[in-house]
Order: structure tokens, then sequence, then C-alpha cells
């Protein structure tokens, strides 16, 4: 019997009311395994009007009230993170190591919000005048809501209605409809702590439900991560409603490998970065730029070591990457392979051939690694999302850096190398959000923010950190002048001296 994934709206299941549902497909088989109810424009209204009701109580909730509900999650979270692994990697098809670091790094935030009383402290000024003291403090916006990618179905809306319900605003989460079980789940745990109904929505769907969220006027901010042209639409529609907007795009991440560099490690970390969780992730590296004469070696180590990799089911624990999540998807990120040799690169490793016996109807796709890819080919300037790496090759440093800074991405980058004065150079004159040195993939931890440049976000806040709490809350500052009790009118004495 095919497994029915419904919205949860206002505390509750709510079975979908539309009549349309989507397919979830196993990627290791192939196979549909669950429908998922698509929300039309009345069951988001009633997610939306389910949060702005419980708004009216849980923004004026102490953070306390708060505080102590999230303890609780995280608890259960932690004692239900190999079942959510699970949920991940049946409709995702990671590998289950993969979907347990997903949720680490997801409660990483959720530790956040369990100290948000000291990112809501505000500030004091007193006597900025006689007798006049001014205060900044931080109050919530209401009803917020995510639209968050598949590659990520736990640990993206992790980073965002943690920060944003522990600020005091309530939300809908709009995950994505290929894999959509694992935030179900988190909305069942949420309950479970004692969240107030209302407090946290899920509705499932596709475009019809994404556009409602963006114009509604209930709705005062949405946090996006996904491509860079939804990125962009979601920016431009959602600020065009009056609407606060992060939007996190796509990227194609670069790893600068200098030739003083430690070959072995930057070949370990390329690989890892490359190929881990099958490429399907916006902090994957997906060009290598090898500078001077170590390209060849280099190449060499990178395909020693993709060439061990063992791919297969996620529910192997052998297997070491898992399939992609759509055929459509796996066809897609095959085709930049088969047109390389064309467009001018050497293609070492070709995976589109790639199959898994028993298991032949999955997304199957295995590693392939393409050299002396030139700038002007798809699988160079396109984001590919999948487990291809390409390596070009510049005869400087400075070559290097005008290469990547020439991309109009700027998401995350990467430079290897023992020189501390080039790394410093590198961190300083390379455009990008986030920067990693002899570290391939620089997702900062939750205590700092998330995010990139140029086409890698639109919008001015990073996501989770303190970023993340300045997009959930508003500044108000108040101006205070009490009279001094000293100055009460003749008649009352209240003990205080008048020779003031």
């Amino acid at each position: 019997m095919t497994k029915i994934v419904n919205h949860w709206i206002g505390g509750k299941t709510a079975e979908g009311a539309s009549g349309t549902y989507g397919p979830v497909t196993d990627p290791a088989t192939g196979e549909v395994t669950t429908k998922v109810a698509f929300a039309g424009v009345e069951e988001v209204d009633a997610a939306v009007a389910a949060a702005k009701d419980a708004f009216a109580t849980w923004g004026q909730s102490s953070l306390a009230q708060r505080t102590s509900i999230l303890f609780k999650f995280r608890a259960l979270l932690d004692g239900h993170r190999d079942e959510i692994a699970a949920l991940i990697t049946a409709e995702h098809g990671k590998v289950h190591s993969d979907a347990l670091g997903e949720v680490a790094r997801g409660l990483e935030i959720v530790d956040l919000a369990c100290g948000i009383t000291v990112q809501l402290k505000g500030e004091l000024s007193t006597q900025v005048a006689t007798g006049v003291d001014v205060a900044a403090i931080r109050q919530p916006l209401g009803v917020v809501a995510g639209i968050t990618p598949f590659n990520f179905p736990a640990m993206v809306p992790m980073w965002m209605f943690p920060l944003a319900i522990a600020c005091g605003n309530t939300f809908v989460l709009k995950p994505s409809e290929k894999d959509p079980s694992a935030a179900l789940k988190l909305a069942e745990l949420l309950a479970e702590a004692g969240l107030p109904d209302g407090v946290f929505n899920v509705v499932h769907g596709d475009k019809v439900a994404v556009d409602r969220l963006l114009e509604h006027p209930d709705v005062k901010a949405v946090s996006f991560v996904g491509s860079t042209p939804i990125a962009r639409y979601i920016h431009t529609t959602a600020s065009a409603h009056g609407k606060r907007v992060q939007a996190l795009g796509g990227a194609k991440n670069h790893m600068l490998v200098l030739p003083d560099a430690d070959l072995d490690a930057a070949a370990d970390a390329a690989v890892s970065a490359a190929y881990g969780s099958a490429g399907e992730r916006c902090m994957a590296i997906s060009a290598v730029v090898a500078v001077g004469s170590i390209g060849d070696e280099l190449v060499q180590r990178i395909r020693e070591r993709a060439e061990k990799i063992k791919i297969g089911p996620g529910t192997d624990p052998t297997s070491e990457m898992g399939p992609l999540i759509t055929k459509v998807h796996r066809d897609k990120v095959a085709a930049y392979v088969t047109g390389a040799a064309e467009e001018g690169a050497e293609v070492v490793l070709d995976g589109t051939g790639y199959t898994v016996e028993g298991h032949e109807g999955g997304h199957w796709i295995g590693i392939s690694l393409l050299d002396k890819v030139p700038t002007s080919a798809k699988a160079y300037q396109d984001e590919i999302f999948g487990p291809v790496l390409s390596v070009l090759r510049v005869d400087t440093y400075e070559d290097g850096v005008a290469l990547i800074n020439a991309s109009p991405y700027g998401n995350g980058t990467a430079i290897f190398t023992r020189d501390g004065g080039a790394a410093r150079r590198f961190q300083l004159e390379i455009e990008a959000g986030m920067v990693g040195v002899n570290v391939p993939i620089p997702v900062p931890v939750g205590y700092h923010s998330f995010g990139g440049w140029k086409d890698s976000l639109f919008g001015d806040h990073h996501i989770y950190g303190n970023d993340g709490t300045h997009f959930y809350t508003r500044g108000k500052v108040v101006t205070t002048r009490w009279p001094d009790p000293s100055d009460t009118p003749a008649g009352v004495d209240l003990g205080f001296p008048r020779n003031h």
C-alpha cells in the first residue's frame, strides 16, 4: 500500500483537500513508495491562518517558555536521529552516515535557538540627556515562511524554524515535494515537545503553494534555499509583496590548489567535497583549480581515490555514495559528462553507465572526473548538482583568483596551501561568502552565519547565526523620560531630598 504524506496544520495532520498528489520515489529502486498531498490556495491560507492565530499568544510568550520547549525538542530530535536519517535515505537516497550528519548539523541550530535569550538581549543607554534613557529591543515579525530544497530535507528547515520560533514568530514550512517525510516527523516531535498548536505548520506542494506564500499578506518574511533562478524569483516576488526575504541560491564552488600544497590532503578533500552526498549539496566542490605543474599529479591522486568509492543503496552500511534523487536529475547530470569531450574537456572518469546489480531501476550514476576543462564548457559554467568534478589548469595564483572571481556564483571556496601569506591574500581577495583554508567545505558552525555573494544570495541577510536572529526580528528603539520623584508637585512628599 502506498504511503500518503499529508500536511500539518494547527498542531495536527491535515489531509490533502486539493485532490492533487505528487509521487515520491525510492531513488535506489526507482519505485514510487509515497504520494504527497499538494496544497491548494485554501490549504496554504489555512496554515497561515493557524500560524497567525498562534502568534497572538506565542509572540507574547516568555523566553523561558520558548527555550524550555526547544530543549525538549532537542532531546527528542537527538533520540530520533536514526529514524529521521532513515526517512531521509528512503526518499533522498543518501547513505545513512550522510543522513545522520545532516541531522547533527541541524541540531547545531537547535542548540543556538535554545540559547536565544543571549541573542535577544537589547541595549540600554542611560542619561543620554537629563533624565532620558534610550533602549534598543528586538521583537518578532509574526508569521514567517520557509521554502526548502530536496538535498537536505531535515537540516535546511532546521536552519530556519528553530530560530524563527525561538524569536517569537510562528512558522509555515513548504518542504521539497521530492522527500517530504522528514519535515512531517519534525512537526510531530515539536508537538510532542509541547509546542502550541499553530506555531509550526507544514504544507506540501508545488508552485501553487509557493506563490501563495509569497503573496499572502499575513506572511511577513520568507526564507529560501535552492537554485539561483528560483532564488531570484522568490526574492523578486516576495519583495514586491512587501516581505523581508533571504533567498540562498546556487553555487559553483572552487578549490584552488597551490604548488606547495599537501597533494594527498588536497586529493582527499577534493574527493570528499565533490562526491559526498553524490554531489547534491550547494557547498560541494565542483571545480578544482590546479596551479602550475601539479595538475597531472593531483588529477591522478584524485582518480585513484575516486575509483575506490563504493556506490550502492543508502540502506547498505558499506555504501559510501547513493543514487541521485530522480531519474530526470540523473539524466541531466549525465548529459554534462557525455558532452564534455566535445566541449574540449578530457574525460578521466565517466560514471554515466554505472548501475547496481539488483537495483537496476535506481537513479544511479558513477563518479565522473573531467580534466583540462575550459571555462566555456557547460560542465564548468552550470551548477551540475551531481558527482562530477571538473579540474581546470592555471599558471599562477593570480590567474586562479581571477578565474574564480569571474564566476557569477560566490557561495563557498577553498584554498589548499602551506603558505600562510598566500592563504591570507586569498581570504581577502576572493569574492565569496564562505572561505576555507585547507578546509574543502567551509560551512560555518551554527553561531556564525551561512551565505554567499553574487548570484548565490538574494537579500541582505545570511542564514542562521546572528544574521538569522536579526532576520526573524525587528529592531525598535525606545526613548524614555520619567519625572524624578523629587519633582512631584508640592504636597506629596516621597522622602527624596530636594537639594539635587
